[in-house]
């Protein structure tokens, strides 16, 4: 499932199979480089939040023309 964050720049990607996920991490990637596309300064950050949790975002920490991959996932310490 994807939930717009902020229209044409960042999108919220969830799932419940490995399939779906990827689908539609490829759909967001492409509606976010559209817009990186038009505006040509920013880059694209995918950063996973969990198993089945990412974030999709046109990110000026990232060169236009590049697509870059973060993990924030927290861990539970014991």
């Amino acid at each position: 499932m994807i939930t717009t964050l902020q229209a044409e720049r960042t999108y919220h990607v969830t799932g419940d199979n490995p399939q779906s996920i990827q689908e539609d991490l490829d759909s967001a990637v492409e509606l976010v480089r559209q817009q990186a596309m038009e505006e040509r300064r920013h880059g694209i950050l995918v950063t996973r939040l969990g198993t089945a949790s990412f974030i999709v975002t046109l990110s000026d920490q990232v060169p236009y023309g590049t697509t870059q991959e973060s993990c924030h996932i927290e861990t539970l310490q014991r």
